[in-house]
């Protein structure tokens, strides 16, 4: 049984399932998941604790063994298994068949994996998880739910503040979720329930936004030239490499020169998503940027790409992060000759 990660609490309020599953790429929200479940487990008398980590020298029997052994001292046992890759292996995946198939009453288990794709998802191990016990993915909170989710947990510290401040506070931290909830309960520490306003959280709360490449290339196609700006900067202060930067961004624009010469020639977008290969939440973003962008903009940007793959390699004089700027700003305004830079000015 799958549920969402807002209904674990409610679920263990109600029911103790023998084996849980969790698997996402959000430590935060990983971490706080699985101290729900310990924590209840232990509360319902499940006392010893065995953690297994399985590395590629890992003894699978180790996990059988412990599954089907009583405790000495007649304890009920939580037993943690976590799969860092992610991928058990033929023998780890025929183990955990095994394992489910024979859980004990006496014993909860708790999986731990980091983010499974669609094609993973239908290993018969994983399969095998879902069916014998509760599964709850944990999705990254993506940039437009940010705000809401600040809100709430100021809330749980009985804080609350308007949605400008929000909206600030989801830029500061976007990406980063870890530091988010150092940054949150900083505000807790310092100020007293109640309303919070925007000079007390703009005075303690830190920039510790974290980007990658791909939130970039969708800033772009989203025509949000702020956030463009705001996560280059954050790349190139991390030190992000150039060519991985552009090679995001060409794909992106690739994509959508796929989708509208395909929309032109009848095709459906169904299989021109597929084509493209945009998946997810991500498929109606894509959709909506190949719908309003002009074709000529986007095959002008892709010979601007070139150009500056050629400066990458010390073929061309140029700065390179000037003409990625430009680049994504090509798409995301009407005159990218009179566009934000990247220090919050004005480009000539």
């Amino acid at each position: 049984m799958r549920i969402k990660l807002e209904q674990l609490a409610q679920h263990l309020g109600k029911h103790t399932a023998p084996l849980y599953t969790l698997f996402g790429n959000e430590p935060l929200l990983m971490q706080e998941a699985a101290d729900l479940i310990r924590h209840h487990a232990y509360r319902q008398g499940y006392t010893e604790r065995e953690l297994f980590v399985a590395d590629q020298h890992f003894d699978w029997q180790n996990l059988l063994s412990a599954g089907s052994n009583l405790s000495l001292f007649g304890d009920r046992k939580f037993i943690e298994l976590r799969i860092p890759s992610g991928k058990p292996g033929k023998e780890g995946g025929k183990a955990i068949e095994t394992y489910c198939a024979a859980l004990s009453i006496d014993t909860v288990t708790l999986v731990a994996l980091p983010r499974i794709d669609k094609q993973g998802q239908t290993a018969k191990w994983f399969k095998a998880l879902e069916t014998t016990g509760t599964m709850i993915p944990v999705y990254t909170v993506e940039r437009a739910q940010l705000p809401d989710w600040i809100g709430q947990r100021l809330a749980q510290q009985q804080q609350k503040t308007d949605n400008v401040t929000l909206r600030f506070l989801a830029d500061q931290i976007e990406g980063n979720l870890l530091a988010a909830h150092q940054e949150i309960q900083k505000l807790a520490l310092l100020y007293p329930g109640g309303e919070l306003t925007f000079e007390q959280v703009k005075d303690v709360v830190l920039n510790v936004a974290r980007y990658d490449v791909f939130q970039l290339a969708d800033a772009m196609i989203a025509a949000d030239a702020a956030r463009f700006v705001r996560i280059l900067n954050g790349l190139q202060g991390e030190g992000t490499a150039p060519p991985l930067i552009l090679a995001t961004l060409a794909e992106s624009i690739r994509q959508l020169i796929t989708i509208q010469q395909g929309v032109a020639n009848g095709q459906s977008s169904v299989q021109l998503l597929q084509v493209a290969r945009v998946w997810g939440d991500r498929q109606q973003l894509v959709m909506t940027a190949a719908k309003h962008t002009k074709p000529q903009s986007l095959i002008r940007a892709l010979l601007h790409a070139a150009t500056i793959d050629r400066m990458i390699k010390g073929v061309m004089p140029g700065d390179v992060w000037d003409e990625l700027l430009r680049l994504g700003l090509r798409l995301v305004t009407k005159n990218p000759a009179n566009a934000l830079d990247r220090s919050g000015g004005l480009i000539s």
